[in-house]
């Protein structure tokens, strides 16, 4: 193993930093999540990210995770924590979108795939939360 390769797959690891970035279009909250979500997650910015949220009051949340390769026990907590906030608490809906093989593999294990709603993508996930084709034309995903 070449630890100075920064094609390395050790190198990319560490080198991409989870970020959560959160939108509002009316009444749903987008949450656009990129990186790794496994063990190691800087607790306070999931904290606040959780918070941001809530007061957001938002009915319906897109969860998108095209950009997320790997998903460990800290990023199952963070999904659990956003659905039950919205969906037990709240009676809004919630939605994931764009999971990745791996991803997918590791919510068939822990069966949350049974819980949480899935959608192929973001156009999906939008007629999901809006019950309508029409609604998902007026927000657009990533290009």
């Amino acid at each position: 193993m070449v630890l100075n390769n920064p094609d390395s797959e050790t190198h990319s690891r560490r080198s991409a930093p989870m970020t959560i970035d959160i939108e509002r279009h009316g009444e749903v909250c987008i949450l656009r999540c990129k990186g790794r979500f496994v063990a190691g997650l800087d607790l306070e910015f999931i904290r606040k990210k959780l918070d941001d949220i809530k007061e957001r009051n938002c009915s319906k949340v897109l969860v998108d995770f095209q950009a997320v390769p790997v998903i460990g026990s800290a990023g199952l907590g963070f999904l659990v924590s956003v659905y039950t906030s919205i969906v037990k608490n709240s009676g809004g809906r919630f939605v994931l979108v764009g999971v990745v093989p791996k991803v997918s593999h590791v919510l068939e294990l822990t069966r949350l795939n049974t819980v949480i709603p899935l959608e192929k993508d973001f156009a999906s996930g939008l007629k999901a939360l809006h019950g309508c084709a029409q609604q998902s034309q007026a927000i657009t995903g990533p290009r």
